[in-house]
């Protein structure tokens, strides 16, 4: 059994989703690691991670959409406002989505589907540099 870890960091420029499939490919590439299993790790609490489809930037728009009127800014009854009033908004986005995925690796590849990428989710309106961790074990 063999294991790999590296560190990235995938720069945002506000709101919005960031593939970033393409640095994980380059990674299992350089790890020579067949058969096992990728984990991937946003080490941060007001942004997150999504596999979601990659073809089609409407479903992006329609993501972004979906989560600003199911947590908008402006709620006045958060306490946490000091760091603006995108923050806490995106700590709760943050909440309902997930800072860690798994997927398999087969023949050297993440087993994602066709339309498939792996994405950082922003949820600041500010630029950020996010780091995001990548672990894969296997053979």
């Amino acid at each position: 059994m063999q294991q790999a870890v590296r560190r990235i960091d995938v720069s945002t420029r506000g709101q919005g989703l960031y593939e970033f499939t393409d640095r994980i490919d380059g990674f299992l590439d350089e790890t020579g690691i067949e058969t096992g299993l990728l984990t991937v790790f946003v080490r941060h609490t007001s942004c997150s991670l999504l596999i979601q489809e990659n073809a089609d930037p409407d479903v992006q728009t329609d993501l972004m959409g979906f989560f600003r009127r199911l947590v908008p800014e402006g709620m006045d009854w958060l306490v946490h406002t000091m760091e603006g009033a995108d923050d806490m908004p995106a700590h709760i986005k943050a909440a309902l989505t997930q800072t860690s995925t798994s997927i398999p690796v087969v023949e050297g590849r993440a087993a994602l589907g066709t339309w498939q990428g792996i994405y950082l989710f922003e949820h600041r309106h500010r630029p950020h540099r996010r780091e995001v961790v990548l672990h894969i074990m296997g053979e």
